[in-house]
C-alpha cells in the first residue's frame, strides 16, 4: 500500500519571507501526522533558504512517524545527518540558483561519493534513498552502491503538456519501478505531484511512498494543512 510523506519546506518558506518565528514547520508536522501522513519530509539546503538546522533537530525529536531528510552529498550536510540521525535521507542534486530541485541525482557519475555516503548513513542506522530520473543506469548505480530505495522523479510527467506525453512518462515511471524492484530497491515517487495529477501515478502498482509538498501547502492556505493532507491521502487510496 502506498503512503504519503508530506514535504513541509514551504511552511518554512512563508516564515523566512519575514524572517519571523511563524509559521513553525514543526506545528505543521503535527497537523500532518494527525491527518494520517506516514512521514514528514524536509530539505536542508546548503543556503538554508527555508528549513534550518533547528527545524531538523526539533523535527527529529518530535515527529512520531517517519522523518525523511532530503539533502545533498555536501560534506557539512552529511555530517549534520550523521549527528541528527533521521529515519531516512533522500540524496538529491542541489543548485543554489534553482527555485526547486532540478533533475535527479547523477548516481552513475558520482558513484564513488554515493557509496561513501551510503556507508556512513548505514553506520548510523539511517536508510538511504536517491532522487533519480527513471533511467536504468541511475537505478543500477543506486542498487550497486547499497541504497535502500529510490525516489523516481515525477517532474517530467507532471510537466507533460499532452495526454500522449503524460502516458509516455507514466510508462517510463512504471518501467523504472519494475527495474528498481528487480534490484531489490524500495520505490518512492515525487516532484510536481498535485491533487489534479496524482491519481495515474498512484495507480502504478508497487510504488510504496509519495513525497508531496508544494501542492499540499498551497491548498492548506485555503483549507488548513490537516484537511489538505487528508484530501491527498484520500486520492492516493482511491487510486490503489
Amino acid at each position: 500500500m502506498a503512503v504519503l510523506n508530506v514535504n513541509i519546506d514551504h511552511v518554512a518558506t512563508v516564515r523566512q519571507a519575514r524572517l519571523a518565528d511563524e509559521p513553525d514547520p514543526v506545528w505543521a508536522a503535527v497537523q500532518c501526522e494527525l491527518a494520517g501522513a506516514n512521514g514528514i519530509t524536509v530539505h536542508l539546503r546548503q543556503d538554508r533558504r527555508h528549513i534550518n538546522d533547528r527545524d531538523v533537530r526539533v523535527l527529529k525529536e518530535t515527529v512520531a512517524c517517519k522523518f525523511n531528510l532530503e539533502m545533498s552529498m555536501a560534506e557539512p550536510i552529511v555530517k549534520i545527518a550523521e549527528a541528527v540521525r533521521p529515519d531516512q535521507v533522500t540524496l538529491v542534486p542541489e543548485n543554489r540558483a534553482e527555485l526547486t530541485t532540478e533533475g535527479g541525482l547523477d548516481c552513475a557519475k558520482y558513484k564513488r561519493r554515493l557509496a561513501e555516503v551510503v556507508k556512513r548513513m548505514h553506520k548510523k542506522g539511517i536508510l538511504v534513498s536517491t532522487f533519480i530520473v527513471p533511467q536504468a543506469e541511475q537505478i543500477v548505480a543506486s542498487a550497486e552502491t547499497g541504497c535502500d530505495a529510490v525516489e523516481l522523479h515525477t517532474g517530467m510527467y507532471a510537466n507533460a503538456r499532452t495526454d500522449t506525453a503524460a502516458r509516455k512518462r507514466l510508462a517510463e515511471l512504471a518501467a523504472g519501478k519494475d527495474l528498481a524492484t528487480e534490484r531489490k530497491l524500495v520505490v518512492h515517487a515525487g516532484h510536481g505531484l498535485t491533487y489534479r495529477n496524482i491519481a495515474p501515478v498512484a495507480g502504478i502498482d508497487g510504488l510504496c511512498e509519495f513525497n508531496i509538498g508544494h501542492s499540499i501547502v498551497a491548498r492548506a492556505v485555503l483549507v488548513g494543512i490537516r484537511e489538505a493532507t487528508r484530501q491527498m491521502i484520500e486520492l492516493i487510496e482511491k487510486s490503489l
